[in-house]
């Protein structure tokens, strides 16, 4: 019922495919997916819906600011749900895992050092590419 006032308040008609995938990404303890991994899911819980559908349906959801789109370098687009306030991320080029942080000392530098230069903050993204030390 959730998801139906979230499509809803989005302006998307509740349709049962975007019903599933909503609830995908809301249940699983993986926050960042792939359309892919988004359509084995689905498969693995017995859903019948296409890797077209969930791709268009993706693509609707971040129009309406449902979800957020990352395009880490090295790798395809994972998709995260904007349910949760500002993070930076950490990507393992390895392994690709995303790892989310927030760190309250490196958001007040930024925004120092854009009004240093003259600037406003407008909106930022930082990625991190890591690996685990030897």
């Amino acid at each position: 019922m959730v998801e139906n006032n979230e499509l809803r308040k989005a302006g998307l008609k509740v349709t049962l495919p975007r019903v599933k995938i909503l609830q995908m990404l809301d249940s699983t303890e993986q926050r960042h997916m792939s359309a892919e991994d988004v359509y084995k899911a689905l498969m693995e819980a017995g859903e019948d819906v296409g890797l077209a559908t969930v791709y268009r349906v993706l693509t609707q959801f971040e129009a309406a600011g449902l979800v957020v789109r990352h395009n880490f370098d090295g790798g395809h687009a994972v998709f995260e749900l904007a349910d949760s306030g500002h993070h930076d991320h950490m990507v393992c080029v390895d392994t690709g895992e995303v790892i989310e942080f927030f760190d309250p000392e490196i958001e007040r530098r930024q925004k120092e050092i854009v009004k240093e230069r003259g600037f406003e903050l407008v909106d930022h993204n930082l990625v991190l590419y890591v690996r685990k030390k030897k």
